[in-house]
């Protein structure tokens, strides 16, 4: 999926007082997922600036490397990051990383984790193994993260519970339903998120 704001303008510049002190507080956030699930979408979606990507256009050698199942219209691939932000109400700032989906490209991850105070690990239906590595990885790290279903339009739609037992979720871990080409919906992901990775942090919702 590709975004319809790659070259909408940039947001009206923020008020003086703000521009000098900059946000009150920052928060990174990584968007996550296997390839073609709409990373790119949901931070385009979102960002209240140009967003920053890394695309390259898909070639005949690439393809012998690249699952393209369920994504054969698919002609880009971010081969480094995608990047945006969006400044929420209190002066809350929020980066966002959209990380490569294909395998060739997951060394990026651990440099672009740093920091990070979560991650949106967005799933397609059609795809849902492509979605364990991301998983596999804010598991064995320890960095909070939510799962959210991308809902393609052809895609078969199943509840959150559903998809919470195909991919052998925790309990505590949020899964949403979402539409990744909406800002609306995608903010809500990222509410979602940070509110988990706060609950978290102070100790509730821990498990065991």
């Amino acid at each position: 999926m590709s975004s319809a704001r790659s070259n909408s303008p940039e947001a009206p510049e923020a008020p003086a007082d703000e521009r000098l002190d900059g946000p009150r507080v920052a928060l990174k956030i990584l968007v996550a997922g296997g390839f073609g699930v709409g990373k790119t979408t949901l931070v385009g979606a979102v960002s209240e600036i140009r967003p920053l990507r890394t695309e390259e256009a898909l070639t005949d050698v690439g393809s012998a490397v690249d699952d393209l199942d369920g994504v054969a219209a698919k002609t880009t691939t971010t081969v480094a990051m995608d990047f945006g932000r969006i400044t929420l109400r209190d002066g809350v700032a929020v980066y966002l990383f959209g990380t490569p989906g294909q395998e060739r490209f997951w060394f990026m991850w651990n440099e672009l984790s740093r920091g990070a105070l979560g991650a949106v690990v967005l799933a397609d239906t059609r795809r849902l193994m492509a979605s364990f590595a991301s998983i596999d990885y804010f598991e064995r790290k320890g960095t909070p993260f939510v799962v959210a279903v991308n809902c393609f339009e052809d895609a078969d739609r199943y509840e959150p519970p559903e998809i919470r037992t195909a991919l052998d979720i925790d309990p505590h871990v949020p899964v949403l339903l979402c539409d990744a080409r909406r800002t609306g919906s995608a903010k809500e992901v990222l509410v979602s998120l940070v509110e988990h990775a706060l609950r978290l942090a102070g100790g509730s919702g821990r498990r065991g």
